[in-house]
């Protein structure tokens, strides 16, 4: 998986599809409540961090999934974004989008 649209060393075969991974997350009440107080000081929210890692890698999984599924060996293109759904319930939406693609190295004989 990259974010370029190509890979280094390597040639586009096929393009298999756009695949997308999404993640809606929230923070439950003692979460908030947490973040509240550090919100409050200053600085990082830790609070948060943690669960945004993992929505943001679970998205790039779902991603992966999909374009395994296709029969993808890379996914070019990534892009990875988060969105506030806003309905004032703190749901944040995390999608990582990318060409789900095949790839062969450019020379065959250095592999």
């Amino acid at each position: 998986m990259v974010t370029t649209p190509t890979v280094a060393g390597y040639k586009l075969k096929k393009v298999l599809g756009l695949v997308t991974g999404l993640t809606p997350r929230t923070r439950g009440i003692l979460g908030q409540f947490i973040a509240g107080f550090e919100s409050m000081a200053g600085g990082e929210v830790t609070a948060f961090t943690s669960e945004m890692e993992k929505a943001r890698w679970e998205a790039i999984e779902r991603g992966k999934a999909r374009a395994i599924a296709l029969g993808a060996n890379a996914i070019v293109g990534l892009d990875l974004e988060t969105s506030d759904l806003g309905l004032q319930n703190g749901i944040v939406l995390f999608s990582a989008t990318g060409n789900a693609v095949m790839i062969e190295p450019e020379d065959a004989a250095s592999v």
